[in-house]
């Protein structure tokens, strides 16, 4: 077996969306100063770093991140390569090895662009007909390398209500630069936070 960390690192100075708070992380007991511990403080956003979005990021009375299912995030899945496109639409999907696939991960060229402390406005996205596309296919986990899996300041968030209100969980933010594309078993283990509108997650790979 092979395993990839396909999560962000969490660290003091990394990308954030625009608007959204940084992330934080100070001493609060140190055995430095006497205390018989070291034990930290931090600061952190629901949607920092490789982060879930569930139905109550956007939609009245949906579910939170505690309450999304576990199988949805669990389970076989494929990493599809879709760099050297500007967005990725449904005709980008249909060339694809999507295949039945259920959990997909998109490989961009954003990859690099999360290691960059600047917010990039041009990074690729999935598109409206796309997320249509997947939302028929059955799909119950889509993500994407960056910290938004639609364009910038797009009115109305539609790619986000289309996939929310199919029940397809949202991973954004994950780090697949050194992960090759092809099928493995992905683990997306967000933060149980009660009522939370999203949660950091730690997400593994497994071929």
């Amino acid at each position: 077996m092979q395993f990839y960390d396909a999560t962000l690192p969490l660290q003091e100075g990394m990308i954030t969306f625009p608007g959204d708070p940084s992330f934080q992380i100070d001493p609060y007991f140190q055995r430095r100063e006497g205390a018989p511990f070291d034990l930290s403080l931090m600061s952190i956003g629901t949607h920092l770093g490789t982060h879930v979005d569930p139905p109550a990021h956007y939609l009245d009375g949906g579910a939170t991140a505690d309450e999304m299912p576990l199988e949805a995030m669990m389970g076989p899945g494929v990493v599809l390569d879709m760099r050297g496109i500007a967005k990725i639409d449904r005709k980008a999907l249909e060339k694809s090895p999507l295949g039945d696939h259920v959990r997909v991960l998109l490989k961009t060229d954003n990859g690099p662009l999360l290691l960059d402390s600047s917010f990039h406005k041009d990074y690729v996205y999935l598109t409206k007909d796309g997320a249509q596309y997947l939302s028929s296919k059955g799909v119950c986990l889509v993500g994407i390398d960056y910290l938004s899996i639609e364009c910038y300041e797009n009115l109305g968030a539609p790619v986000h209500h289309i996939l929310l209100k199919a029940g397809i969980v949202i991973l954004e933010g994950v780090f697949l630069t050194e992960v090759p594309p092809g099928a493995y078993d992905i683990f997306c283990l967000p933060l149980k936070i009660k009522g939370a509108d999203g949660a950091p997650a730690r997400v593994v790979l497994m071929r």
